[in-house]
């Protein structure tokens, strides 16, 4: 499972506050080694930090399928799975 946590930290302050949470986790559906299916969950701000909660009832949620995880930097995959659920967006 991979987690993405967006944060802001204050140059005032010097306090972080947290804007945002992904859960990116594999499937294991895939039977090539080359490749992975992912499920994409997206927190609500109120649900950052409690994972189950996420994962059951997310903000958004989306699919990156058959995705090239041995060609590509994780940062692809990241861009995918915030593509695939927020599909509104260009």
């Amino acid at each position: 499972m991979i987690i993405i946590t967006v944060e802001l930290w204050s140059a005032v302050t010097h306090k972080k506050h947290v804007l945002g949470q992904a859960i990116i986790a594999n499937d294991g559906t895939e039977t090539s080694a080359k490749l992975g299916s992912y499920d994409v969950k997206v927190a609500r701000k109120s649900d950052v930090g409690d994972f189950p909660k996420i994962w059951r009832s997310p903000l958004r949620q989306g699919r990156v399928e058959k995705y090239p995880r041995l060609s590509y930097n994780i940062w692809r995959l990241v861009s995918r799975a915030l593509r695939v659920a927020f599909p509104e967006e260009k």
